[in-house]
């Protein structure tokens, strides 16, 4: 019997043996005890009311004091870039020059009725009542401006060969109506036929030409012309520097310096940019203000 047990006792050690590490195997693998279901419960609950709460309110910015030196900077650069202003101030000067010519018809004698003068401001404004409505932004203050001044002016020159007439004068007088005549035609003749002219330039591919030809204030514009007529007026006073001052209108003349000055600014301010109209008012401004100078120097200062 003692023989049996020393040979089958390696047999039972190796079988104890093999349950010790199955058991301790066993432990090493167990997995830990899963909480409870309410802990999960409350968990899950917490989290959906942490993602459903609104986020927190931004902090209050205190508000930085204004700068009025700023302030008033842009609001005198904001009076200075509105063409909306300055084409007030302008058609204000031109209502002054309608109101000039319907005070001299009261008041003046038609003797001082300059016929050179009043036939450029019919053409003037003739062209210019037309531009006020084209232009961007549009001007009907100008424009209605202008066909007062059409008016006022048509009447000035009535006086005049009424005047001429009754003191036998008759050859001035044609050589008036003629002169009218011909500008009537040739305005007449460049509108109907600048389109056409215009088109066939710019079709024939000439360069330069072409690209003037199709400027938006090209030679073929009102945006051109009614510059070129304002021109005239500046021509007329250059040509006349000398003229008595009794003939010369202080109503007129004030009114046509305001338009020179305020339209110097204006013309750069609209579209398309007009940079003829702004030398031809830079010229008036000059011109206008030599003669009103004069007139005052003469009836106020001497």
């Amino acid at each position: 019997m003692m023989v049996g047990r020393l040979l089958l006792s390696p047999v039972a050690t190796r079988h104890a043996s093999s349950s010790s590490s199955t058991t301790l195997r066993l432990v090493l693998n167990r997995t830990p005890v899963p909480k409870s279901r309410s802990a999960q419960s409350t968990r899950k609950f917490s989290d959906k009311t942490n993602a459903n709460s609104p986020p927190p309110p931004p902090a209050a910015e205190t508000p930085k004091p204004q700068n009025s030196s700023s302030s008033s900077s842009s609001s005198s650069s904001s009076w200075w870039n509105s063409a909306e202003f300055w084409g007030r101030c302008g058609a204000l000067a031109g209502w002054g020059m309608s109101g000039a010519a319907i005070y001299d018809a009261l008041e003046s004698s038609p003797e001082l009725i300059s016929l050179n003068m009043t036939g450029v401001l019919l053409v003037y404004s003739s062209l210019f009542a037309r531009w006020a409505m084209v232009v961007k932004p549009q001007n009907l203050l100008l424009a209605g401006c202008h066909v007062a001044n059409i008016a006022a002016q048509g009447n000035q020159l009535r006086r005049a060969i009424e005047y001429k007439r009754e003191n036998g004068k008759e050859d001035e007088v044609q050589d008036i109506l003629v002169k009218a005549g011909l500008t009537v035609a040739a305005g007449a003749a460049c509108v109907v036929g600048g389109p056409m002219v215009q088109n066939a330039l710019v079709n024939a591919n000439l360069g330069p030409i072409s690209t003037v030809a199709a400027a938006d204030a090209g030679p073929f514009t009102v945006h051109f012309w009614a510059p070129m007529s304002k021109w005239m007026i500046s021509g007329a006073s250059f040509l006349e520097l000398d003229r008595p001052t009794e003939k010369i209108s202080l109503a007129q003349y004030s009114a046509l310096t305001l338009t020179g000055f305020f339209f110097s600014r204006y013309a750069l301010l609209v579209t398309p940019i007009n940079y003829t109209l702004c030398s031809v008012n830079i010229a008036l401004f000059g011109s206008s203000a030599w003669h009103l100078g004069r007139k005052i120097k003469a009836d106020y200062v001497s």
